[in-house]
């Protein structure tokens, strides 16, 4: 028998932390902005514009703000560890801060100023394209050349505690040659995770065609040895031969339904990668929404929607759809984030909700997930520590009137 995942508590249940594997903190600041359209043609093309021009806005200072506000909702929401896929390194004209692990430093301080376990993936970002194209005006702040990059990881790697790893992140294939690749993966810890972003959209799937013969995943898996240490971010378009390749790498792939949503990405083949025992978590990206809930229940809904049935996320020891799709996030965790142990990561749901009125442990995880939007999280517990008490991040009115006269300023500056 699977080992239960709800545990009586009080008046209400306790269930694991979750693990957010797809964070761009910064985009928070924007959520919302990008609703009107700039074109009859609208995709994420168009949408990456209006991203750019929101993140040459940004400096540690705002970054440090915007990540707080995130990151304490996150915890409010049920997440517990963050993996933060950041590249707003230097200042907009390219040239590095002084400190060039400044915008890091700015993540990192937010982690620790809210309590949530950070995984800081710096990002390797050297090309405009699969062509080698050099990285355009509004690109030169998120690049490196491979020994700046190196330096980087070196400087932040003792920061490095119990509440904070260092990993490393390839942007796309698009962005990072396959000799830098190389020589990345060379140099770092055999424990640090990799995250790269990959076959998100059909575009970047054909100019690999195009220029490489062969497709985003199945180049990855043909030319590198992918493993658990992996985490294939999006992996939207698959073949199924690629499908099953990711599943029989051990790779993680972390999917992020509102986000893919709300940029007319596609669907992952979910239901071909469960058969095929693949592993995957669940990440917030663009955050245009804050909730495990949400991109628990999306996935399972856009599954539903393509195959018009009920119930596919699903296996036959776990018929329950929300336990299935919460020990899935849960399995992956540890190999995507670099967290071994987070037993201390616990979520307090409130009993006394409405939602969860006559619950059982049986039924308490499906009620979460599927009867609706009204936050249920009660409590949070990071290694121990409490960090949300009635469903209030400890410290929410003074991060939040930070980030309130932040954003006004970004947006000013606009």
């Amino acid at each position: 028998m699977p080992t239960p995942l709800v545990h009586a508590h009080g008046a209400g249940w306790r269930v694991p932390g979750i693990a957010n594997l797809h964070s761009h903190a910064f985009q928070r600041a924007m959520a919302g902005l990008a609703e009107r359209q700039s074109h009859p043609e609208d995709s994420f093309w168009t949408w990456r514009e209006i991203m750019y021009r929101f993140a040459a806005r940004m400096t540690p200072d705002s970054m440090h703000a915007v990540a707080s506000q995130l990151y304490a909702e996150m915890l409010e929401a049920g997440y517990t560890t963050v993996c933060e896929f950041h590249y707003v390194h230097h200042q907009p004209d390219g040239r590095p801060y002084a400190d060039p692990g400044a915008m890091s430093k700015a993540l990192v301080a937010a982690a620790q100023e809210t309590g949530i376990r950070l995984t800081l993936l710096p990002v390797l970002y050297m090309t405009g394209g699969f062509d080698g194209r050099v990285l355009s005006a509004r690109q030169r702040r998120f690049g490196h050349d491979v020994e700046g990059f190196l330096r980087l990881l070196e400087a932040l790697a003792p920061l490095r505690d119990d509440r904070l790893r260092i990993g490393c992140a390839f942007h796309s294939l698009r962005a990072v040659p396959e000799a830098a690749m190389r020589e990345v993966l060379a140099a770092l810890p055999a424990d640090a995770p990799l995250h790269i972003h990959i076959a998100e959209q059909v575009g970047e799937v054909q100019d690999c065609l195009a220029l490489r013969n062969a497709r985003p995943v199945e180049w990855l898996l043909g030319e590198f040895p992918v493993d658990r240490r992996w985490t294939l971010v999006h992996a939207t378009h698959l073949t199924p031969q690629e499908t099953r390749g990711i599943a029989d790498s051990g790779a993680t792939v972390a999917i992020c339904p509102t986000t893919e949503a709300n940029l007319g990405d596609g669907l992952f083949p979910l239901q071909d990668y469960l058969r095929a025992d693949g592993r995957w978590g669940i990440g917030s990206d663009s955050h245009v929404s804050v909730s495990p809930v949400e991109e628990l229940r999306w996935l399972e809904y856009g599954q539903r929607l393509v195959t018009r049935h009920r119930n596919i996320a699903v296996t036959p020891d776990s018929p329950s759809v929300g336990e299935t799709l919460l020990r899935g996030v849960l399995a992956s965790a540890a190999d995507a984030s670099g967290f071994a142990d987070t037993r201390g990561d616990v979520v307090v749901l409130d009993g006394r909700a409405p939602a969860l009125a006559g619950a059982t442990d049986g039924d308490v995880i499906d009620r979460w997930i599927f009867a609706g939007n009204r936050p249920l999280v009660d409590e949070v517990q990071v290694a121990g520590r409490r960090v949300v008490a009635e469903g209030r991040h400890i410290d929410r009115d003074a991060i939040a009137t930070r980030y309130r006269t932040t954003l006004e300023h970004l947006l000013a500056d606009g």
